[in-house]
């Protein structure tokens, strides 16, 4: 029994100045379809699956980084889709939670959730 192999990709820290940039991207397509980019984790047969987290940076002295999930634009028809949902369960359990929360707030107001739709031209 074992762990596999072990992947890092940093841009380095900086002692003065700002750190590093990653970017994750597929090429784009002048006659087809773009590119995927596809995160996954393994499956677990004898223990939980693997865990994908998103973290944005902390800042001690102004507002934290920000974590944005967007879509791509349709410059000539509808934009793509976001989707955030938790699979089925097995025939003994429940499905998974979602959780849409704001943070707490030392000083001042917590956060905002605002769920809504765009507006329409026509």
């Amino acid at each position: 029994a074992g762990s596999s192999g072990l992947l890092i990709f940093s841009s380095g820290s900086a002692k003065s100045g700002n750190s590093g940039t990653l970017i994750f991207g597929s090429g784009a397509a002048t006659d087809g379809r773009g590119g995927s980019v596809i995160i996954g984790v393994g499956s677990g047969t004898s223990g939980i699956g693997g865990l994908i987290s998103f973290l944005s940076g902390r800042s001690t002295v102004v507002t934290g980084g920000s974590l944005s999930l967007l879509s791509g634009e349709g410059t000539s028809t509808s934009s793509g889709s976001v989707y955030v949902l938790s699979a089925n369960s097995g025939s003994d359990g429940a499905s998974g939670f979602l959780v849409f929360s704001s943070g707490s707030a030392q000083g001042g107001n917590s956060g905002l959730i605002n769920i809504g739709t765009g507006a329409a031209s026509e």
